[in-house]
């Protein structure tokens, strides 16, 4: 598995990271998690994602990996209010509180990566959140700050010296970050996570997504279908959607791509596909071309998907 530098943080992570969030929300048994995370592991995916807010999602990934804890990066996300926690939203004391029991429930003395979990940017302004992660980091229960969002709200808080790590909407139907995020982090040194790099497979007919992808897909599926574009018109055949998706994102200026799935052989596809690496140049081209037509012929800024 290729790794590549995760900005000015000095770590090394894989091309490929583990999205956390269906294995909470899908309530996928602790065998299924076993497996695909095991697998992860086995075949060099070193970076796992989840999130506060994703049911069930940290106590799932400490049952199966805690012990394994050396092998990986881990990341969680925070700020939201929670009826069991103190605190209001994006308050000092409630990101307290929810650090506390990531660490209980993903059975770690640390965690890599706190992310704040897409507040707007007057929450980023006013600095108690971001404040927060540092007194967290400063008493070394986490490593690095971050800041999982889009658009301006992402440039912003990119430019602010506590944040080392940046988690942004990239793929093939969301380019709009590419150029109003990743420039900031490149001149910042700050690393970048891409969410959603293959566009919650935005290709397939809504009516065969489940629940919890269809309500993230619509968007993009509607986008798709506006750049009128296909695997055929850049050198691919239908099948091969996933494949250009993930490393359409691949070739874009960032750290790592974290990906969702419960299905072994979904993990085994995703792997062989970033083993082939970027695009061709020709090929992202195209792409961008497409994204840029359709959104003049939609009539509207097209923003990245919080």
């Amino acid at each position: 598995m290729e790794t590549r530098t995760f900005g000015r943080t000095g770590l090394e992570v894989s091309v490929l990271g583990f999205g956390g969030a269906p294995i909470g929300v899908l309530e996928t048994g602790q065998a299924e998690v076993d497996g695909v995370l095991g697998l992860l592991l086995d075949h060099g995916v070193n970076l796992v994602d989840t999130a506060a807010g994703y049911r069930g999602s940290e106590e799932a990934i400490g049952r199966s990996i805690g012990s394994r804890r050396d092998d990986f990066v881990l990341v969680s996300k925070c700020g939201q209010a929670f009826d069991d926690l103190p605190g209001e939203p994006w308050s000092e004391e409630l990101i307290s509180s929810t650090i506390e029991r990531s660490l209980a429930r993903l059975q770690t003395d640390y965690l890599d990566v706190m992310l704040l979990h897409t507040c707007d940017l007057e929450v980023l302004e006013r600095g108690e959140a971001v404040g927060a992660l540092v007194r967290a980091r400063e008493a070394g229960k986490i490593r690095f700050a971050g800041y999982s969002g889009d658009n301006q709200a992402g440039a912003y808080a990119a430019r602010l010296d506590d944040v080392a790590v940046i988690q942004t909407s990239i793929n093939i139907c969301d380019q709009v970050n590419i150029d109003c995020v990743l420039p900031v982090a490149a001149e910042c040194g700050v690393a970048v996570m891409a969410k959603r790099p293959i566009a919650n497979a935005a290709w397939k007919d809504l009516n065969d997504q489940p629940g919890f992808y269809a309500r993230y897909a619509e968007t993009y599926t509607e986008r798709l279908a506006l750049m009128a574009i296909g695997p055929e018109d850049i050198g691919f055949e239908e099948s091969d959607w996933a494949e250009l998706a993930l490393r359409f994102t691949l070739s874009c200026d960032l750290g790592t791509a974290i990906i969702g799935t419960t299905n072994p052989d979904h993990v085994l596809a995703n792997i062989e596909a970033a083993s082939r690496g970027p695009l061709p140049e020709e090929a992202v081209a195209k792409l961008r071309e497409a994204f840029v037509a359709a959104m003049a012929l939609a009539g509207e800024e097209w923003t990245g998907q919080t």
